[in-house]
């Protein structure tokens, strides 16, 4: 199941015009990356031919997670209701995080690569937390996608039958490979399910994906949350570099969403 790519076309088929397809935002990340390795590669060998080599400074020494609030440009408000909002979810993930994973601001990927209106890239959300965050740290930028789904919303998406003890990691077919997929069950019963993906889908340049950690946290009754923690993206709409892994460890992750937090009221 892609988030992503649905939203994207979803909006794509708003905005009428012809755009990149849907799965051009899983573009071809490996080449991408194998550009930035090449470039990479290439500064580390002039720095050691100059006689020098410094390691880079790596997180633990940061301060608290700082919030923003995503805008619509140099005329937007803060405090208007909806920067308000947005603001107020940003601070309310980033206070449920360690210090040092970096800004959080709620955005919305459908404005960022398909410059799709407010109409085009609203969305319904079940969960208090759900939505789009960005991620920024170390001059990089991550993303972070939470969402609530119901069970029969899924099994719309699926077109099949929800099934809460289906092995993710055993599943086979259209489905992109699962690395280093783990299947977890939980006290309560619920499945957590987490596993990397490199993201090398084919499609076009318009923009690549780099690689992400993908989560399922299927509930005893059939609602699942679906998350994903990417490294980010390059190409049309990008906010900065990758980063260089994903926004949320693994253990960050369950942390999360087996929190009440994420859970809706009542």
């Amino acid at each position: 199941m892609n988030d992503v790519r649905e939203l994207l076309g979803r909006a794509a088929e708003g905005a009428g015009k012809p755009a990149f397809s849907a799965g051009a935002v899983y573009a071809k990340a490996a080449r991408i990356r194998r550009r930035r390795r090449v470039a990479a590669s290439a500064a580390v060998l002039a720095v050691v031919a100059a006689g020098a080599f410094t390691l880079p400074r790596t997180g633990g020494d940061e301060g608290p997670a700082h919030t923003s609030v995503a805008s619509d440009g140099p005329s937007a408000s803060p405090t208007t209701s909806a920067s308000a909002s947005a603001s107020a979810k940003a601070e309310r993930l980033a206070a449920l995080l360690p210090a040092d994973v970096g800004e959080i601001e709620e955005v919305s990927l459908l404005a960022l690569i398909k410059n799709a209106t407010p109409e085009q890239a609203r969305t319904t959300y079940l969960g208090p937390l759900d939505g789009q965050y960005a991620f920024r740290k170390d001059g990089g930028v991550g993303y972070l996608l939470l969402t609530l789904m119901d069970r029969e919303a899924l099994e719309r998406k699926m077109g099949r039958p929800a099934d809460p003890a289906e092995d993710l990691c055993a599943r086979i077919g259209q489905e992109p490979a699962r690395d280093d997929c783990v299947r977890e069950v939980l006290p309560d019963g619920r499945t957590l399910t987490t596993w990397h993906d490199s993201m090398d889908h084919s499609g076009d340049d318009s923009v690549g994906w780099g690689p992400e950690l993908v989560g399922r946290l299927t509930q005893s009754d059939g609602s699942q949350f679906l998350v994903r923690a990417s490294t980010g993206f390059e190409g049309s709409g990008t906010q900065g570099p990758l980063l260089s892994e994903p926004p949320l460890s693994r253990q960050q992750l369950k942390k999360l969403l087996t929190g009440p937090e994420v859970l809706p009221k009542g």
